[in-house]
């Protein structure tokens, strides 16, 4: 491995699945001492690598992008709290800087103990990563995303505008006065145009075509800031259901198979 560390950016071993019993029940030759053991191994190394290059400029580097691991999602009864709680403490760790979330794929059919799912959990990995994104950049708690009332991850809307719609009293924000911590928490509103308001601001009030301009997605933002210029109801006057009946993704027509046969010629 220290030789690896020495060509590679970044090392990735993979915590797979996030309880050891039930990483047992599916691989019983593996444990997660076997697993841990390597990750510090891993980040010991990297941190030596550092000191020793702040007193010898040339000494070798040993993975200096820090260290990766891979949950898989649907395989086990974790819950997404399990998930996350487990990723939120391996990202308080010094060198670990990305936790990737995989979808089951059943692939082994004979196997009775993996389940038998007809397509992989992707609307779940896709809000796990959603999750991911919150905790590491906008400074969400794990508590606040999931707890024991909401274990698992809303699969209908993001895990930001699920938060929002459960916190109507935080809300609504006024985009010309709130502190940037705050402004990340809206729906509709980034990292880099929550930074954008903040430097606008400090010459003329914001309003609705300016905040489009900047690049908040007003489709969501709208319930839940306050501004010049912004006629729409927030999520008080309209309550949390209201809105989310608004923002809940349409359903799909049904396409007739007769007419994709008559579009495409055959």
């Amino acid at each position: 491995m220290n030789e690896a560390g020495l060509y590679a950016d970044r090392l990735s071993v993979n915590v797979e699945i996030p309880k050891e019993e039930n990483l047992k029940m599916l691989a019983p030759e593996k444990d997660h001492k076997s697993v841990y053991a390597p990750m510090r191994y891993i980040q010991q190394g990297v941190l030596e690598s550092s000191e020793e290059r702040k007193k010898h400029r040339h000494a070798p580097r040993f993975a200096p992008a820090g260290q990766s691991t891979q949950m898989i999602v649907g395989a086990t009864a974790e819950t997404d709290k399990d998930i996350l709680y487990l990723s939120s403490a391996l990202y308080k760790g010094p060198t670990m800087r990305r936790v990737y979330y995989s979808g089951y794929i059943s692939v082994n059919t004979y196997d009775t103990r993996l389940p038998a799912l007809k397509q992989p959990p992707l609307v779940r990995e896709n809000r796990l990563y959603q999750a991911d994104w919150l905790l590491r950049f906008y400074g969400f708690k794990v508590e606040e995303i999931v707890d024991d009332a909401y274990p698992d991850l809303d699969l209908e809307l993001d895990p930001k505008l699920s938060w929002a719609l459960r916190h109507p009293e935080l809300f609504p924000v006024d985009v010309n006065r709130a502190d940037y911590e705050v402004l990340l928490r809206v729906p509709g509103i980034g990292v880099k145009s929550a930074r954008l308001i903040v430097a606008s601001r400090r010459f003329s009030k914001i309003g609705f075509y300016q905040l489009k301009k900047i690049g908040v997605v007003m489709k969501k933002a709208q319930y839940f800031i306050t501004c010049s210029e912004l006629p729409m109801k927030t999520v008080n006057e309209m309550t949390p259901q209201g809105v989310r009946n608004l923002l809940l993704p349409k359903p799909k027509k049904k396409i007739d198979e007769r007419q994709l046969t008559i579009d495409f010629g055959e």
